[in-house]
C-alpha cells in the first residue's frame, strides 16, 4: 500500500453555538487507503467530514490536500479539489436515468453527446468491476444500484477521494460485498476512501486504519491489524462494553397476533403487501428483515389501525383490528413504536418538552379536566436517567435534542406504556454502540414479560442474535420465515434479493 499522505486536517475546530463539534482534530489518509471513522452519536465524525467535503468552513485549522493547503467556502471547492461524498440519503432525482444523474448540475452538459455519455460511463463502471444501465431510470432501481449511481457521479468528476456515510445502512449482504469489491478496486487505484460506519465487523474487514473520535476529539489512530472490536468499543464508548446479545429462550406461547393473507395497496392502487401471513406468540421477538421499501412501514402502520387493509385479516388475541382506529387498538393493548425517518413527524411533537410528550400517550387515562403533570415529570426524570438521554432537562422541547435522544424518548415512552404487543422499527437507527446495546436489554426485559415483539431492523447480525424467528420481505412479499439460530447471512441476502426460501439449498433454516 502508497503510504503517501494525501488528506491532512490539522487542530480542526468546529463549534456551533456554546457545543464543540470538533476539537483540534488531527486526521491523516493515505493514498491507496481505505480509512475508518468511528464515534459514538455526537463524537462528531459527520461534522469532520462536511468540514473536508466544504459544506461547513472551520473555525479553525487546516486542510492540506496532497501537499497543499486549501480553504473550502463551499462543496464546489471542496469537488474541485477531488473530493466527493456519498451521503446515507441519496441525492438522485428519481425521474432521471443513471446517466443523467451523474452529469446534473455539471457546466456545459446541456447538449451533450448521449451516446458518448453512455460509453464514458460504461468505461468508468467496468474500470470498477460495476454492472450498471447507463439509461436505466433511478425509480427502477434497488437500493444498491443507486448507490452505485452515487459512486459514479462522484468519480465522473474527477473524485480520487471518496467519502461514505453509513454506505451498508440499507444494503443486502450481497450488495454489501459488491460496495466492499469498489472500495478495494478505488484504493488500487490510488484512491483514499474514508467510510463512516456504525458496525464494527465491517470496519475489520474493509478498513486498513481506523481512527476514533469520543467527545468531538480524535482518541486514537491505529492500524486495523493491531486492534480489535472490543478495544475499539471502549476507545468509543470510553469504558469496556459487553457485546454479546442475549437470546432469551422462548418457550413457544400462546398466538397473540395473527395476519392472514395482508394486501395493502397505495394512493396508486400498487400494492405494497401482497398475500401477508404470520402470527407472533407471547414472549417471541420476530425479526423483520428486508431492504428498504419492501413493506415494512406499511406493515408496522396496518397492524396499528394507521394505514387502510385492502385485503386479508389482522387479529389480536382472536379480534380482527381491521377498521379500528388507532386508539382502539392502543386501548386493547398494543404498542407502536415505529421510528420513522422523520421521528418528529409521526412520533413527538418537536416543540413539546419531554413531559408533554410523555403526557400525548397518557392523557386519555385521566380524569376529570386537570392533570397532575408531577408524576409525569417524574416519569420522565426516570426516563431520562434510565436511557441516558443527554437533556438539559424534562423540559426542554424535543426538538432541541439529537436525534438519537430523540428516539430514546420515543422509545421509552412506548416502553414504558406496558404493552402486550410491541411493533418497534430501527429502534436503534442513529443511535450510537452503547445505546443500542441499552435498548437490546430493554427488549428483552419485555420478551421476559411475556410481551410480543415485532422487530423491524437493518443490522442483520443484530436480527440473528436478538431475534427467535426472522420474517424475510421483497417487494411486499414473504420470502421466508426462518429460525434466527440456524439461518446464516448469505441465506437471508438472498431472500432479501426475492429468492424463496424453497429455491435455497439444505432448507434447515426453516421456522
Amino acid at each position: 500500500m502508497n503510504r503517501q499522505t494525501y488528506i491532512q486536517l490539522q487542530n480542526i475546530t468546529k463549534s456551533f453555538g456554546t457545543v464543540v463539534a470538533n476539537s483540534k482534530i488531527d486526521l491523516s489518509v493515505h493514498k491507496g487507503e481505505i480509512h475508518a471513522l468511528l464515534g459514538e452519536n455526537g463524537s462528531g465524525k459527520s461534522t469532520l467530514m462536511n468540514v473536508l467535503s466544504g459544506i461547513y468552513t472551520p473555525d479553525s485549522g487546516s486542510i492540506i490536500i496532497d501537499g497543499r493547503e486549501v480553504c473550502f467556502k463551499s462543496p464546489a471547492d471542496s469537488i474541485a479539489m477531488g473530493i466527493g461524498m456519498v451521503h446515507q440519503h441519496f441525492k438522485l432525482v428519481e425521474v432521471l436515468s443513471a446517466k443523467e444523474n451523474i452529469i446534473i448540475g455539471q457546466k456545459g452538459n446541456f447538449f451533450i453527446n448521449q451516446k458518448r455519455l453512455s460509453e464514458q460511463i460504461g468505461k468508468l463502471a467496468r474500470k470498477l468491476g460495476l454492472d450498471i444501465d447507463p439509461d436505466k431510470k433511478v425509480y427502477n432501481m434497488s437500493v444498491g444500484e443507486k448507490q452505485t449511481v452515487e459512486i459514479l457521479k462522484v468519480l465522473y468528476r474527477g473524485a480520487e477521494i471518496l467519502i461514505l456515510d453509513e454506505p451498508t445502512a440499507v444494503l443486502t449482504p450481497q450488495e454489501t460485498q459488491k460496495l466492499f469489491d469498489i472500495m478495494r478496486k478505488m484504493r488500487e487505484m490510488g484512491c483514499a476512501v474514508i467510510i463512516i460506519t456504525h458496525k464494527l465487523n465491517e470496519v475489520m474487514e474493509i478498513s486498513d486504519r481506523i481512527t476514533v473520535l469520543r467527545k468531538g476529539e480524535a482518541v486514537a489512530t491505529l492500524d486495523k491489524s493491531a486492534t480489535n472490536i472490543n478495544e475499539l468499543t471502549e476507545l468509543m464508548v470510553g469504558r469496556p462494553v459487553d457485546l454479546s446479545i442475549k437470546r432469551l429462550e422462548n418457550q413457544k406461547k400462546e398466538t397473540i397476533l395473527k395476519v392472514s393473507n395482508l394486501t395493502l395497496v397505495d394512493d396508486d392502487n400498487v400494492k405494497v403487501l401482497q398475500n401477508v401471513s404470520f402470527d407472533l406468540s407471547k414472549g417471541e421477538i420476530l425479526g423483520v428483515a428486508g431492504v428498504a421499501g419492501s413493506g415494512q412501514k406499511e406493515l408496522c402502520e396496518a397492524i396499528a389501525g394507521l394505514y387502510e387493509v385492502y385485503s386479508g385479516d389482522i387479529r389480536y388475541e382472536g379480534e380482527s383490528l381491521v377498521g379500528k382506529t388507532p386508539r382502539e387498538i392502543i386501548k386493547k393493548g398494543v404498542s407502536m413504536s415505529f421510528i420513522p425517518e422523520d421521528r418528529l413527524g409521526m412520533g413527538l411533537v418537536a416543540s413539546m418538552d419531554i413531559v408533554d410528550n410523555l403526557l400525548l400517550k397518557d392523557y386519555q387515562n385521566h380524569k376529570g379536566f386537570l392533570i397532575d403533570r408531577k408524576p409525569l415529570k417524574e416519569k420522565a426524570e426516570q426516563l431520562v436517567k434510565r436511557l441516558d438521554i443527554k437533556t438539559p432537562g424534562v423540559n426542554h422541547p424535543v426538538k432541541q435534542l439529537s436525534g438519537g435522544n430523540i428516539q430514546k424518548v420515543l422509545l421509552g415512552r412506548e416502553l414504558d406504556s406496558n404493552p402486550h404487543l410491541l411493533i418497534t422499527a430501527y429502534p436503534v437507527r442513529g443511535l450510537d454502540i452503547g445505546a443500542s446495546y441499552t435498548i437490546y436489554d430493554l427488549l428483552n426485559e419485555q420478551k421476559a414479560k411475556d410481551v410480543a415483539i415485532l422487530y423491524i431492523g437493518e443490522d442483520l447480525d443484530v436480527l440473528m442474535e436478538l431475534c427467535d424467528r426472522i420474517m424475510v420481505l421483497c417487494n411486499g412479499e414473504i420470502t421466508g420465515i426462518v429460525d434466527a439460530a440456524k439461518v446464516t447471512k448469505e441465506e437471508l441476502g438472498l431472500m432479501m434479493a426475492g429468492v424463496c426460501l424453497e429455491k435455497i439449498k439444505g432448507g434447515s433454516s426453516y421456522a
